[in-house]
């Protein structure tokens, strides 16, 4: 952790080395990166969870229907899944063949 005086030093020589004007820029540029990065360890360790959590048999189920209709299951949430299914089904319903005579 850094300490006040090592705070105080490091604003003393940032002042020198960027001026006065571009302090309060840098400092907001500093801010959004410091937030963008809070903002990807959050999604992170809310993926992390996600993928450690075991799946109950729907989705089991739901898994193996996807690997049966040829989707790729790889890194999507059950969610996913379920919408490609539905996506996939409504595809092949569109494709049935009008009866011959017709």
């Amino acid at each position: 952790m850094i300490g006040t005086q090592e705070l105080i030093l490091i604003l003393i020589v940032a002042l020198f080395i960027f001026g006065p004007s571009k302090l309060p820029e840098l400092a907001q540029s500093l801010g959004k990166a410091v937030g963008e990065f809070k903002k990807a360890q959050t999604e992170t360790e809310y993926d992390l969870k996600r993928l450690n959590k075991p799946l109950d048999d729907k989705d089991i189920k739901i898994h193996n229907l996807a690997i049966e209709m040829g989707i790729d299951v790889k890194n999507k949430t059950t969610e996913q899944l379920v919408e490609e299914i539905r996506a996939k089904m409504k595809s092949s319903q569109g494709l049935k063949l009008k009866p011959e005579g017709i």
